[in-house]
């Protein structure tokens, strides 16, 4: 039998009440994250009928990322200067509030030009990126003692994907009518249910600046960023991240090669999505079963296999058939790499530094996109295809440098202790 990678394998990782609150927090603010590409769509097809070439697409796409590049920024501005007597409620409230303002300035304002639209979508991306790190250092202090950060990602993933579903059905009505400012005024109203999901959930003591607190986390940061092995687990995930993918691309191919309605590009997002969240309930068992290892090792190599049936689709049976199982490999892909950075972090500094992997994580992905943009352009799908392939298998490679069972077995000591 495989052996367990913590006590939490054992039974109902759900089963205190503690735990339940947490996992509900976290699974009602990933929710509202998800809700944020509701606009995407429709934005992205107003722009390509304007004239803008994909790259154009992806670099509109790219300064809404921003935001989430420089989240340890946050994490380090939450764990230093409290506001209101608060590290973490206050900034919650701020910045949700910030996140819906931004949504519906969007919606309310006519004519707005690429830069206007590119800047609100930007305020947008850091409300929405700043209670990201929020929650992400609760669940990292949370969840490591409890051997619950895998359980807790699967719950947050899977929430930020079943709100992916509503967002490819109604994205995809959005974007028949080629109306994105309805489509931002429905995603603002999101971050407005992050802001009442923490008014009352969130309860933490009230601090003040402390000199002596500051520098012992000051200390504890200097050590950490000293650590070889907290920058080869970034090296890792921006490696594998970074692999060219197909990302606003993709809708170009689908529109102008297969001819997909708008509205059945939609309902494949949402297809996907129910892959994705199958894909988080089944890394939550996997994540207590098997050895993070195992995980990572097999399943780069299924994603890489996932790549290249990307040359099969040609039609709508295929696109039926391969979008679902995509989502299943890639998010439980995702997850494991997730879980690394996760238990990789330092004591003390758990929120900074996974807000930094995390940074990796978003700019690998979005630079990907990026990437896969230009290339697209340039040589076509079918050899994009081949090349988001080969250098995912070259994730591999990577493996022998990071000492991932080091870093499970000090993560499971630090549950027992």
């Amino acid at each position: 039998m495989p052996r367990m990678t913590s006590s939490a394998g054992r039974g109902n990782p759900f089963r205190h009440a503690e735990t339940r609150r947490l996992a509900l927090l976290f699974g009602v603010v990933y929710f509202a994250q998800g809700m944020w590409n509701l606009p995407v769509q429709a934005l992205t097809i107003v722009f390509k009928e304007h004239g803008l070439s994909a790259a154009d697409v992806a670099d509109f796409q790219l300064v809404g990322t921003i935001p989430w590049l420089i989240k340890p920024a946050y994490g380090l501005l939450s764990d230093f200067v409290p506001l209101f007597g608060r590290r973490r409620k206050s900034y919650f409230l701020l910045t949700s509030a910030l996140a819906a303002l931004a949504g519906f300035a969007i919606a309310g304002t006519s004519r707005l030009s690429y830069a206007e639209l590119a800047v609100f979508f930007g305020i947008m991306g850091f409300g929405l990126a700043f209670t990201d790190v929020l929650t992400d250092a609760l669940m990292v202090e949370c969840g490591k003692p409890r051997g619950l950060t895998g359980t807790f990602q699967s719950v947050q993933w899977a929430a930020i994907y079943t709100a992916s579903i509503l967002v490819g059905i109604v994205g995809g009505y959005f974007a028949e009518l080629r109306d994105y400012r309805t489509a931002f005024a429905v995603a603002a109203c999101f971050p407005v249910l992050s802001f009442v999901m923490a008014s009352v959930s969130v309860t933490e003591p009230p601090v003040a600046a402390d000199a002596a607190s500051f520098r012992e986390t000051w200390a504890a940061i200097r050590a950490a960023a000293r650590a070889r092995e907290i920058w080869l687990v970034a090296a890792f995930i921006f490696f594998f991240t970074f692999s060219p993918s197909f990302g606003p691309a993709f809708l170009y191919y689908q529109t102008d090669v297969l001819g997909f309605s708008q509205q059945f590009i939609g309902i494949l997002d949402a297809i996907t999505s129910v892959g994705y969240i199958a894909g988080a309930v089944l890394y939550a068992p996997l994540s207590r079963r098997l050895p993070l290892k195992t995980i990572v090792v097999w399943w780069i190599g299924i994603s890489a296999v996932a790549a290249l049936g990307y040359l099969l689709y040609r039609g709508v049976a295929s696109a039926l058939v391969i979008s679902p199982i995509f989502g299943v490999v890639a998010m439980v892909t995702d997850l494991a790499f997730l879980d690394l950075a996760a238990k990789a972090c330092p004591r003390r500094v758990e929120g900074t530094f996974f807000a930094l992997l995390m940074a990796v994580h978003n700019g690998g992905m979005q630079l990907s996109m990026n990437v896969g943009g230009r290339l697209y352009d340039a040589v076509g799908y079918t050899p994009l295809v081949w090349i988001t392939a080969l250098t995912t298998a070259l994730a591999w490679a990577f493996v022998p440098f990071v000492n991932i069972d080091r870093i499970e077995s000090r993560a499971r000591a630090e549950a027992v202790a």
